[in-house]
Order: structure tokens, then C-alpha cells, then sequence
């Protein structure tokens, strides 16, 4: 039988993805992801529509985005913010898929 070859994680490949999950750990950041999925928003709408405070959102934002998570664009004096990384958001609706499928088997017991 051949030697099988495993492939290594180098350590920079090990942070990038220890940061990603530790940015969807968060419940406010997974909301705010969850929201910036189905549509652009500004700082303002998504603390209405998440009740949370603006400055709570704009710390959450600047933390997803250096992530590369979210992205803005300006129109006049607003700042709108949308998703930036497909691969992350396919992994939060598949994780939400998930949670929603084992809460549904937990309820049926």
C-alpha cells in the first residue's frame, strides 16, 4: 500500500481561518451577515432592523470588514455595506440550514 500524503495547514492559511470563525462566533455579527445577504443596508437600517445601537454596527462592521466580510460603497453622505465574501456567506446559510434542521429534528422527538 502507497504512503498516503497529507496536506498541511501553513500558518498563515490557520489564522485566515481561525479569524472567519471567529467572526461568524458572534450572534450580532452573524445577524448583521445574515441581513447584508439578502440586501445592502446603511449603519442606520441595519440597527433598526436588528435593534442594536449604531455604534454597536459600525464596531461589528469595521471588524467584518478588515475581514474582507462586507464591503461599502458612499452615495452622498451614507455609507451602504454588503457581502464581500461568497465562500463565508455560502457557509453561514449552509450553518443556518443546519441549526434550523436540528432544531426541527429536536422538536419532532
Amino acid at each position: 500500500m502507497g504512503e498516503r500524503r497529507i496536506r498541511k495547514l501553513d500558518e498563515q492559511t490557520l489564522a485566515a481561518v481561525s479569524s472567519i470563525f471567529k467572526a461568524v462566533s458572534d450572534p450580532s455579527r452573524i445577524r448583521i451577515l445574515h441581513l447584508l445577504s439578502q440586501s445592502e443596508c446603511s449603519v442606520t437600517e441595519i440597527a433598526r432592523l436588528l435593534d442594536l445601537q449604531q455604534s454597536a454596527v459600525s464596531h461589528q462592521l469595521s471588524f467584518l470588514k478588515k475581514l474582507h466580510l462586507v464591503k461599502s460603497r458612499r452615495s452622498g453622505r451614507t455609507v451602504f455595506y454588503s457581502e464581500e465574501d461568497e465562500h463565508v456567506m455560502n457557509l453561514l446559510a449552509q450553518t443556518i440550514v443546519h441549526a434550523r434542521h436540528g432544531l426541527a429534528n429536536e422538536l419532532r422527538k
